[in-house]
């Protein structure tokens, strides 16, 4: 229905409007699930990124090396895991960063995860996981990320005494704390 002149009507206009709101109305639920699904997956690779560099590293350096959860960007072994988690070389195995970097090396910190997602650990590890020289890790159990405490979506990790894998649905347990 153009009318000849370089415009729409206001009927033209009302139709593309209204099937704008409908295509918006319809693809945004879509899209907001697509970013949670997206962000766990990034949690999650970043979760098991930080588990094999500290596995790698305690082989190569043939030292512990641990990785813990800090709220205070990489300084101490403190906080939650959803407040951010540090890799460090652990030369004296007792699961604490020293201050001296020259002694105790900061390898890589990962920062808090964003607002909404929390980052949980079995009772196994609630503070600390560390490798030793041989590539070991001196516990296992699960890593559960979570959004708003969705299960259903949930993600995580699974620490063997060797290496850690993704989780299968069975492993992740809850999203609350332990």
């Amino acid at each position: 229905m153009h009318n000849g002149k370089n415009g729409f009507t206001l009927i033209e206009l009302l139709v593309t409007v209204s099937v704008l709101a409908i295509l918006l109305a319809v693809a945004i639920p879509g899209f907001q699930s697509f970013v949670v699904r997206n962000r766990l997956a990034a949690v999650n690779n970043d979760l098991m990124t930080s588990l094999n560099l500290a596995r790698s590293e305690a082989i190569k350096r043939a030292t512990p090396v641990s990785v813990c959860r800090t709220n205070d960007n990489g300084v101490t072994c403190a906080g939650n895991w959803s407040s951010g988690w540090m890799v460090f070389v652990n030369t004296n195995d007792d699961n604490a960063k020293d201050a001296d970097d020259a002694v105790e090396p900061l390898l890589r910190v990962f920062p808090p995860l964003p607002a909404g997602y929390t980052l949980n650990a079995t009772n196994s590890f609630t503070n600390h996981v560390t490798y030793d020289r041989s590539g070991a890790a001196n516990t296992i159990g699960t890593f559960v990320v979570c959004n708003d405490s969705d299960e259903t979506t949930a993600r995580g990790v699974t620490l063997t005494r060797l290496r850690p894998r993704l989780a299968v649905a069975a492993d992740i347990g809850t999203c609350e704390a332990p």
